[in-house]
């Protein structure tokens, strides 16, 4: 099968990349830049932006398959920002696949997707898409999810995974930004719960979207729906990231601010940047505060029995592993 994985040089896509090669596939990707770890891999690269539809229609020449994982993240930016990439680029990615018969569509979007700012505890699915957001970026990944599900018919077939948290050796955001944040002595606990989340170790995560692209098809049980993925086994946020921060042989965090100071401080920051045009990240925001101060973790059970997913690393062994790539690096 010949594949196109947007975002291939990503921490998520490498990993994708990688695991496709290794079992045979040919890889395409498209990406702003060139990475040696894809050149190395023998996978053809084409450089380009989402909103560039023309970029998308080259880059997929003779491929079967796309895994959509590129993506703008982040706490704060500019609305139209996010919306280009995140939806307009989601967008030419469905109208390629219909104008070159591309018939399986793999979507990577996130749980934030349906996230309302309350605990999410044990949920799958059903959960609704909320009538408000804190940020640009659920806003925008919530529009292109509905869109790639709405776009599975019978020429393309389409699926969307939520992966939460994804980490491990060769994060490029999540562990880098944990590590720096300790180092500096900027990280506190917010709110004096001890709240659950779900993660998802990286090999985990890839391995999900590859399940996916190979139970998808017109008539499959995933072709048109979402899914969570994790790696089923919520832990302690804060015990979490103590973890973390141990892998890098950083100091844990002890210091503890209140939910609501938290919230106001986020609510501050964003209208000093707001005024100030800046484009930075805020050290604090509201959906900053309230994903720090709320459980999040989800019944897995449509993944493991649609798509055949079974996290094969658990938390434990990742963490291991991070730790040994932490000290080598």
């Amino acid at each position: 099968m010949r594949i196109l994985v947007t975002g291939g040089g990503g921490f998520l896509g490498s990993a994708i990349c990688s695991m496709l090669v290794k079992r045979g596939d040919q890889v395409q990707s498209i990406s702003r830049q060139a990475y040696p770890g894809l050149e190395t891999m023998g996978i053809s690269q084409f450089r380009g932006d989402l909103v560039d539809k023309g970029k998308i229609y080259s880059a997929a020449q003779g491929c079967d398959a796309i895994i959509h994982t590129a993506a703008k993240a982040g706490i704060w930016g500019d609305y139209s920002s996010y919306y280009q990439a995140n939806v307009l680029g989601t967008q030419n990615i469905i109208e390629v696949c219909r104008e070159l018969r591309i018939t399986k569509l793999v979507y990577t979007s996130s749980p934030s997707v349906v996230f309302s700012g309350g605990d999410m505890e044990g949920v799958n699915e059903s959960a609704p898409y909320p009538k408000r957001y804190l940020t640009a970026y659920p806003k925008t990944k919530a529009i292109a999810e509905q869109m790639v599900l709405n776009a599975n018919d019978e020429n393309l077939a389409t699926v969307s995974l939520r992966p939460h948290l994804i980490w491990g050796p060769g994060d490029n955001h999540l562990v880098p930004r944990i590590l720096a944040r300790a180092k500096a002595g900027k990280l506190r606990k917010i709110g004096s719960r001890d709240v659950l989340v779900d993660s998802v170790y990286i090999d985990n995560a890839a391995s999900a979207h590859i399940l996916a692209l190979d139970r998808l098809n017109f008539n499959s049980p995933c072709s048109g729906k979402a899914y969570f993925i994790s790696n089923g086994e919520p832990w302690k946020l804060w015990d979490l990231v103590n973890e973390i921060i141990l892998a890098g042989k950083g100091n844990v965090v002890n210091k503890t601010v209140s939910v609501s100071l938290a919230y106001f401080m986020g609510w501050l920051f964003e209208i000093i940047y707001t005024i100030s045009r800046k484009h930075a990240e805020p050290p604090m925001t509201r959906f900053l505060a309230k994903e720090l101060s709320t459980s999040h973790w989800f019944d897995i059970s449509n993944a493991r029995n649609d798509l055949g997913y079974v996290p094969m690393i658990t938390i434990r062994e990742g963490l291991d592993r991070l730790k040994k790539a932490l000290s080598n690096h």
